[in-house]
């Protein structure tokens, strides 16, 4: 990808490129090193002068190493020239790792962009659990991502959560104030622990019918397996959760043949990265929950 403009007044192109093309200080020391900034078709370094009417050049150049692009239905909910969201399903990961290197999310997004936009990469923005179904927002290029980042860091970017409980919570509306500790071992595991990480999840009780319950979750923030943990811990595991549960629950759940959590990524809200434009973007997807 290839960002461009014609300077308007006299500055050093470090000023420029965070005032005017809007780059965190980090991804402008990569392009430093990686030579792809540009003064009127010559390479140029930060403390170079601009002058008004010089032509400045960006190349974000996408490094995708590690992954191949692989062909998959994908339902796209959203897509511009900086981003897409994708209704990613229940048991893919978003992203490759060591174990399992094809038949992710990015596998498709990657397959998807090189057939439509020339130049882009896959910059996962949310990630989801596995089994954990819903909105994924990815950025094109590193400069959209460091911006996503940004409004993450100022809590700008609201996420909206469906799920699905056995059990009711003790009150319509709530919060869960519970830090969230990383068993040791090299373990995914998370538990309830003082040593962990504060963590704080918003809930809203939309319906009940018998032993179950239907949730809005909103994590105020973002750590690992936060709502399934949370949840559990608060007396309502969510179904079909295969760690986080206990044993009512769980045959439950099995009663129902669940063979994933009910908890779907349903919403996200968030002032476009570029344009500052309000955006919405809505699952197509939902939970089961159970009238019995």
């Amino acid at each position: 990808m290839i960002l461009e403009q014609t300077a308007a007044r006299q500055t050093k192109l470090l000023s420029l490129l965070r005032r005017e093309f809007g780059l965190s200080a980090g991804l402008v020391k990569r392009l430093k090193w990686q030579n792809a900034l540009f003064v009127n078709g010559a390479p140029a370094h930060t403390d170079c002068p601009v002058q008004p009417g010089d032509h400045v050049r960006v190349v974000l150049e996408e490094q995708t190493e590690g992954f191949d692009p692989e062909p998959m239905p994908l339902s796209i909910l959203y897509e511009d020239p900086y981003f897409l969201a994708v209704d990613k399903p229940a048991g893919m990961l978003v992203h490759p790792s060591p174990q399992k290197n094809s038949g992710t999310l990015a596998n498709g997004v990657l397959e998807h962009l090189q057939q439509s936009a020339a130049g882009a990469g896959v910059h996962p923005v949310t990630r989801l659990d596995r089994d954990t179904f819903g909105v994924v927002l990815l950025a094109k290029n590193a400069n959209v991502h460091d911006r996503f980042c940004r409004l993450l860091r100022e809590k700008q970017l609201e996420k909206t959560y469906l799920a699905s409980v056995f059990g009711h919570p003790p009150q319509d509306a709530g919060e869960i104030d519970l830090p969230v500790y990383k068993v040791g071992g090299g373990s995914l595991i998370r538990v309830v622990d003082a040593r962990g990480q504060q963590a704080l999840t918003r809930y809203r009780v939309l319906e009940t019918a018998g032993q179950t319950a239907l949730l809005e979750l909103h994590p105020m923030t973002g750590r690992t397996h936060q709502l399934r943990l949370h949840c559990m811990a608060s007396g309502f595991p969510i179904l079909g959760d295969p760690q986080y549960t206990g044993p009512e629950a769980k045959a439950y759940s099995d009663a129902h043949g669940l063979q994933f959590q009910q908890l779907c990524a349903a919403r996200l809200v968030f002032p476009h990265p570029m344009t500052g434009e309000r955006i919405e973007i809505c699952s197509k997807q939902t939970v089961f929950f159970p009238k019995d």
